[in-house]
């Protein structure tokens, strides 16, 4: 199942899901991309408000009302899985317009990781883009990660990790809104208290790794661009109407 969380209060964009792209709102665009992916069964948005479960039916998207306590959205996400029979859950964060369907295979598990996770085994996955420009290594609403030899992370931070001391022979990776959960994995998010560095850093993934659960990182080629700030939704305006 994908599921899209959508907040309406948005403390930088209130009403950022609702705010319009060439005449939609920027979660059409964000549910339009990922119906294009034929493997999940099911799509849906997982909205705060009633303005946006109003807008959705009106576009005939399919939403689910959730509650206003969440704090996350992975929260969010694990409110839908309670009353959903997917074993695999695919967050696509409901600021993320420009996100590219071809992304999706790159993270949707294969019958090996499957029959692994069939068992109540927790799995957790994100995508990763590979940071080029300085600005958006600096830039604190890019959440840089750092892993381990065999691809899971180490530490998430919205400072440039690790640090260049002693060589610069590495690439910066940030997180981004794409990411995998079995159901397993959403039952212990949901009975374990939030982390120390969760809390500093504002990242879920945080709870899993602080608890010693890996959390896979599987570089995409594919770029997003989170719309956070005003100037991110100008751009994104931008290149949405230079395509069209």
């Amino acid at each position: 199942t994908g599921v899209i969380p959508a907040r309406y209060n948005s403390s930088r964009l209130p009403g950022k899901p609702l705010l319009e792209i060439c005449g939609k709102p920027i979660i059409w665009w964000v549910y339009q991309q990922v119906i294009k992916e034929k493997k999940l069964t099911d799509v849906v948005v997982a909205a705060d408000d009633k303005r946006i479960v109003n807008k959705c039916n009106e576009l005939g998207m399919k939403v689910l009302l959730t509650g206003k306590y969440h704090d996350t959205p992975t929260s969010r996400l694990c409110e839908v899985a309670e009353n959903t029979a997917s074993e695999f859950f695919l967050l696509v964060m409901g600021d993320e317009p420009l996100v590219d369907p071809k992304c999706f295979s790159l993270i949707i598990p294969d019958n090996k990781i499957e029959e692994e996770v069939g068992g109540g085994e927790i799995y957790v996955a994100a995508l990763t883009n590979i940071l080029t420009d300085a600005a958006e290594v600096i830039d604190f609403s890019n959440q840089k990660v750092i892993t381990n030899t065999r691809g899971n992370a180490i530490c998430i931070s919205r400072s440039p990790i690790p640090y260049p001391k002693g060589t610069l022979n590495f690439q910066y990776k940030k997180v981004t809104g794409i990411q995998l959960f079995s159901k397993s994995a959403l039952n212990f998010f949901a009975r374990t208290p939030k982390s120390l560095i969760e809390y500093a850093e504002e990242n879920d993934l945080m709870r899993f790794i602080e608890n010693g659960i890996p959390v896979k990182m599987i570089n995409s080629p594919y770029k997003t661009i989170s719309v956070d700030t005003k100037m991110d939704l100008d751009l994104v305006r931008n290149i949405i109407t230079e395509r069209q």
